[in-house]
């Protein structure tokens, strides 16, 4: 699993650019061959091969749910204590802190993403695994002691068991941090199956893991398609728990897969975020953080703020100065340091993205700025892309298109806004700037949405939790929930050893404490 390198870059910063490397699956704490249908990944950039991949067969599928399913019911984890697990999750933060260069060159060189925010994410990444360390040493139950005389109870938190993560390809270390280092804490073990279109920094997840002291058969990662390999994971009678992020047209076969046999299913699926931005903000701030919001990845984010509501007043000049600031914005290469929109992920996608720019002006949105695209090195780009008069029913508005194109939208009055932000079968995100509180929160209440940022957008610390409304999913991921959402309640009750029989033994008067369950 070796590879030669290559360097690209300035003299202040180099890159260490992988070679082709042939990948198979993780499987019992070891690589293993697959006798699956080949594919390979191309980097989206200039179309130069990155990896080699094949699908994992629903024989391979199985034997890796069997791993998996082995390791939970041995104990080989969840019967270890919260410290010892803290412990492997904090050492597999320093490894990815360790790997930084390596695991950043292949997120750039699979996704196309700027080098500079594959380093952020893969940094970032790190601190959600230490945080999840944390979590755990904190799970903890509750006690019931006023449930009447001679009867306690109290509940405790357990693993689910054998846990399913699909993960997408947009944001795939960072995402998989998300989920698996909190599954972890929780004592469940896991079969991880990432896109098929940037598969290689979660495969590398195995060598990490080893080398952090997880014991083999917990972590199993498998790369392939949807069908077959995506297919046979969530369908597997030993897989406890879905855990899926990606499009909500998956995400519904998903769930419809885990209804089949009542397994639990958490999604984290599409969005079509409102920005909302009022007359009395500060408007400098906002102006930057809407360009980061529609522009950054390309737009290809669940949290896209792709929908920028103005108050009316301030909508010209502001529409004007965000214009003059999105055309500075440099479109290129991953590798240039000064890059902040690289290429679409892949031709599919790039059509769509396009195809939805001619939807928006054949329904009569006016495009100011971009709508262009450019073939550089092999690379698909799309310049940033901005409508205005545009209206709530236009395709613009509704579609999450998944790429860097933002739709103007003007409103008169805070509950004309919310109004706005709501039409959109999706819920999961919004930002909102003003500095009048009491309009800050009426929006933060009646926005139908998982976070709400004021005055800021896309901050993310690891104890919050993240996830959405509507179409946008269910569950939450990160922070405390991240955790309890891989985990069952049990009640446990008890009777003290003077307890009488009731049921065979004396009558009980109407005003005794008997609430035995129905």
């Amino acid at each position: 699993m070796t590879q030669g390198t290559s360097q690209v870059g300035s003299s202040r910063d180099r890159i260490q650019i992988p070679s082709p490397r042939e990948f198979g699956h993780w499987i019992g704490g070891q690589w293993t061959t697959s006798q699956g249908e080949p594919f390979i990944r191309e980097n989206p950039g200039n179309g130069e091969l990155v990896g080699r991949y094949r699908n994992a067969t629903p024989e391979e599928v199985d034997s890796a749910v069997r791993s998996a399913r082995h390791a939970f019911d041995q104990g080989v984890w969840s019967d270890l204590s919260g410290e010892d697990r803290s412990r492997v999750l904090e050492r597999t933060a320093q490894v990815i802190l360790a790997r930084t260069e390596e695991l950043a060159a292949f997120e750039m060189a699979e996704s196309g993403k700027p080098l500079r925010q594959a380093r952020a994410e893969i940094e970032r990444s790190a601190a959600l695994w230490s945080y999840a360390a944390t979590q755990a040493r904190s799970i903890n139950g509750s006690s019931f002691a006023a449930l009447g005389k001679g009867l306690t109870a109290l509940t405790i938190k357990e693993p689910v068991g054998p846990v399913a993560i699909i993960t997408p390809w947009n944001f795939p270390f960072l995402i998989i941090s998300q989920k698996l280092p909190f599954a972890l804490a929780a004592g469940c073990t896991c079969v991880v199956k990432p896109s098929e279109l940037t598969p290689a920094t979660t495969l590398l997840l195995g060598e990490i893991l080893k080398a952090a002291g997880m014991p083999d058969g917990v972590v199993n990662i498998v790369a392939g398609h949807g069908d077959p390999t995506g297919d046979a994971l969530i369908s597997h009678p030993d897989i406890e728990i879905i855990s899926f992020t990606g499009s909500t047209r998956v995400g519904k076969h998903a769930m419809r897969t885990g209804a089949d046999r009542i397994a639990k299913v958490a999604l984290e699926l599409g969005g079509k975020n409102p920005h909302i931005v009022f007359a009395d903000a500060n408007l400098e701030h906002a102006l930057d953080a809407v360009l980061h919001g529609a522009f950054a990845n390309a737009g290809q984010s669940c949290n896209c703020g792709s929908r920028l509501l103005l108050e009316r007043s301030i909508a010209d000049a502001f529409t004007e100065k965000l214009i003059a600031a999105a055309r500075k914005i440099p479109v290129g290469s991953p590798l240039d340091e000064n890059t902040l929109v690289g290429p679409i992920i892949n031709e599919a996608q790039f059509n769509r993205i396009i195809s939805l720019i001619a939807a928006g002006k054949e329904e009569g949105a006016i495009l100011a700025l971009g709508g262009t695209d450019r073939r550089i090195n092999g690379g698909r780009y799309i310049d940033p892309t901005i409508f205005v008069d545009v209206t709530r029913s236009m395709r613009i508005a509704r579609e999450e298109i998944f790429g860097p194109v933002l739709s103007i939208l003007t409103f008169e009055s805070a509950e004309e806004a919310i109004a706005l932000a709501n039409h959109t079968a999706y819920g999961l995100s919004a930002g909102v700037w003003t500095r009048d509180i009491s309009v800050a929160i009426q929006a933060a209440r009646g926005i139908k949405a998982g976070t709400i940022w004021i005055n800021t957008y896309l901050d993310g610390p690891a104890e919050l939790p993240f996830g959405g409304y509507k179409e946008s999913g269910i569950g939450r991921e990160v922070g405390l929930a991240g955790v309890e959402d891989f985990m069952e309640i049990k009640t446990i009750q008890i009777r003290d050893a003077g307890y009488s029989p009731r049921w065979i033994g004396p009558r009980i008067s109407p005003d005794s404490n008997d609430r035995s369950a129905g």
